[in-house]
């Protein structure tokens, strides 16, 4: 069953706008960032704490080479939009729909779904753009300040049913509707005013960022063809335009701009195949799959193909193969992140583990503190038994990221392994605050102040955090 992207955005609007058709005349003139909307400092704060929830709540991906992807082409698009005011993050949602979704404080989430059913970079590009001009538009502050005296606490107590909304829309319906009366028409059209505005200010910032602007028209064509058939509630549950008429307006105003042809993009097809052999079917449906796919292709999609097969033969447990699946590929670019990842995976799975090892700290030493081969880095050594320089990989790598979650996961693992009590219980803590768990956190700190001992420095220090996040659950059980 079709879950069409931009789904939250939809709920938000919906469920915090039901009251009357009344304050239509007061919604801000579309086009125009809202000045009397929410703070920006708000904004980010509500963001912050949805984004924690949902770590907790929905299977996020934790893999440093799709973040690492995402992340880029998302911030090579943020580069050429308008109105940001915050930092933006990236990050996928393991799920088959397809999907995309954006909140408060530059959160954009993509379903992988979304990215498997995308045929070329440039597709995926303009679902992201759109969803980056949601944010920098203030599409949902925007919503707020357009009701009398409306309160962002309407916003945080539906924040259950709005996360679920973000993972599966129908759950998600579901949850809001039992809290709030289904909205008047009024929420409907004030959506699709704010869809068409995304659409507007998403083409200027693909063209602008060197992606060619029919990726859109093609991706709400391929929408429109496998939601044929479909019950009419399901496009987009009345709360989009329906695709048809995006269709046709994104084919319109792609005339307006100089068409690019623009050579299949390596990192997007080794994504998909990565996307494909380890979170859509099994090992063996997908090794046949590549294996078919290799005699029907041809260069970078090739390539991309060659990746899959790989990746489905280590899935497969079968590293040799996977070793010489991988080879040519890594001996035309050995530096490739992609493949010095699957690399680092079959020879751990060969237990080699030194050599794993040296290459990753050779790299290190030329791309520092980057995630894809600090964690590589810090697992391999864990691997090893090396517990005490994994630590250190990642304590260094945090000082940059200092909200990677699967680096406290590891890290955890490391401290725990070297009976450093103390530290891991304060790791362990650091990771709850990312999950929202802060009741969960504070134990977590008084049984790492136990382990202090005679330590009055460290004990100050613990004693410091159980308050700051005392604080913290305060502030925000006072949005």
């Amino acid at each position: 069953m079709m879950k069409i992207y931009c789904f939250l955005l939809s709920f938000l609007f919906t469920t915090v706008a039901a009251q009357t058709s009344s304050d239509r005349n007061s919604l801000p003139e579309i086009g125009v960032v809202a000045s009397d909307a929410i703070s920006i400092a708000k904004e980010m704060e509500i963001g912050e704490i949805m984004m924690r929830q949902l770590r907790s709540q929905s299977p996020i991906i934790s893999d440093p080479v799709l973040d690492e992807y995402i992340n880029d082409i998302g911030n090579r698009l943020v580069v050429n939009a308008e109105n940001v005011k915050f930092p933006f993050e990236f990050f996928l949602i393991n799920n088959r729909d397809i999907n995309a979704f954006a909140f408060f404080g530059g959160h954009v989430g993509v379903h992988t779904g979304l990215i498997y059913q995308a045929d070329n970079e440039s597709e995926l590009a303009s679902v992201l753009a759109h969803e980056i001009s949601h944010v920098t538009q203030r599409h949902i502050a925007r919503r707020i300040a357009a009701q009398s005296k409306a309160a962002p606490l309407a916003l945080a107590s539906m924040l259950g049913g709005i996360l679920l909304a973000m993972v599966d829309p129908e759950a998600g319906v579901a949850a809001i509707s039992a809290s709030q009366a289904a909205s008047s028409q009024f929420g409907i059209n004030y959506t699709r005013s704010n869809e068409q505005e995304a659409d507007r200010v998403g083409f200027d910032m693909l063209d602008r960022s060197g992606f060619d602007v029919s990726g859109a028209a093609s991706f709400f064509g391929k929408l429109v063809e496998k939601s044929r058939g479909q019950s009419k509630q399901l496009a987009f549950l009345q709360t989009h335009p329906l695709p048809e008429s995006r269709v046709s307006d994104a084919r319109s105003r792609q005339a307006y701009y100089r068409s690019k042809n623009l050579a299949p993009n390596l990192s997007f097809h080794l994504v998909k195949a990565r996307i494909q052999a380890r979170y859509m079917y099994d090992p063996e449906y997908n090794i046949a799959d590549f294996h078919a796919a290799l005699k029907s292709t041809q260069g970078t999609i090739q390539r991309g193909k060659r990746y899959g097969l790989a990746l489905s033969y280590l899935a497969n447990e079968q590293p040799l193969m996977a070793e010489k699946t991988l080879e040519p590929l890594l001996k035309e670019e050995p530096e490739n992140l992609f493949y010095i990842d699957l690399a680092t995976d079959i020879a751990l799975e060969l237990k080699r583990y030194d050599i794993a090892i040296n290459n990753l700290q050779n790299l290190s030493n030329k791309i520092p503190r980057n995630q894809v081969i600090s964690l590589n880095l810090a697992n391999a050594l864990i691997k090893k038994g090396d517990y005490a320089n994994a630590t250190e990989v990642l304590s260094d790598y945090l000082l940059v990221d200092p909200d990677h979650a699967l680096s406290y996961q590891l890290l955890i693992d490391a401290l725990r392994n070297l009976r450093s009590f103390l530290q891991m219980h304060q790791a362990k803590a650091e990771y709850l605050v990312l999950l929202a768990a802060h009741p969960n956190a504070i134990d977590e700190l008084h049984t790492a102040y136990n382990f202090a001992k005679d330590n009055n420095l460290e004990q100050q220090r613990i004693r410091a955090r159980i308050e700051q996040l005392r604080q913290q659950e305060k502030r925000i059980k006072s949005l």
